[in-house]
């Protein structure tokens, strides 16, 4: 599974990054509105950063204007996906930009037809959100489940990427049913790490190896 991080936060992009777990980055409007900062610029650093697919997503609702907008956003870097909301125009536009050989991410998935409609406009990505279905009691998982079912069974090459991921138990849950990626705030992808027991046991090796004395520098 690759592990995008959901942040526009340098810092924290680049922490991840030093240590191998970022193969890609997801942006939103709102993202980069809490940095106060150039929208194109904030797109660029990150790109300057790291290696894989930069999601940076359009803020057109029609489909002319969203591939404008996607051509222009594609100059920052080679490595920027177009972001795109799954509506009609979306789609028209993820159909135009795919043709022209940019990558794109269609975002606000909810249903597995719509991540099928995505999959024939020729998407890079696919983003069903399971968070925000968990919030409406519905079963965020079984959509990645279902869409994984689809897809496979046509050979589509899109890859799923599930996003709104709030908990670890979320990106456990992702990989044993297969998405291809998952989106995921850095606090998140850090906490993958902890578990008590892993602190009771370093805390008695570390305790043992004081009583003897030693230092292997």
């Amino acid at each position: 599974m690759k592990f995008f991080v959901d942040s526009a936060d340098l810092e924290q992009i680049g922490e991840l990054n030093d240590i191998g777990l970022v193969d890609g980055v997801t942006t939103n409007p709102s993202i980069i509105a809490k940095s106060g900062r150039d929208f194109k610029e904030v797109i660029a650093e990150i790109c300057k950063l790291v290696a894989g697919p930069v999601s940076a997503e359009v803020t057109a609702v029609e489909a002319d204007a969203m591939i404008k907008e996607g051509k222009e956003l594609r100059k920052i870097a080679d490595n920027v996906c177009v972001k795109l909301p799954l509506t009609m125009d979306g789609l028209k536009a993820c159909s135009s930009l795919s043709k022209a050989g940019i990558p794109t991410n269609v975002t606000l998935c909810f249903s597995p037809n719509q991540a099928l409609l995505a999959a024939k406009c020729g998407a890079s990505f696919i983003s069903p959100f399971i968070g925000r279905l968990d919030d409406i009691t519905l079963d965020g998982l079984q959509l990645i489940e279902d869409i994984r079912l689809i897809y496979d069974n046509y050979g589509f090459e899109t890859e799923i990427l599930a996003a709104s991921i709030r908990s670890v138990n979320h990106v456990k849950e992702c990989a044993l049913v297969g998405a291809d990626v998952m989106t995921a705030p850095p606090n998140v992808i850090k906490n993958l790490a902890n578990h008590p027991l892993t602190d009771k046991g370093l805390a008695a090796f570390l305790k043992d190896w004081e009583k003897t004395g030693q230092s292997i520098l």
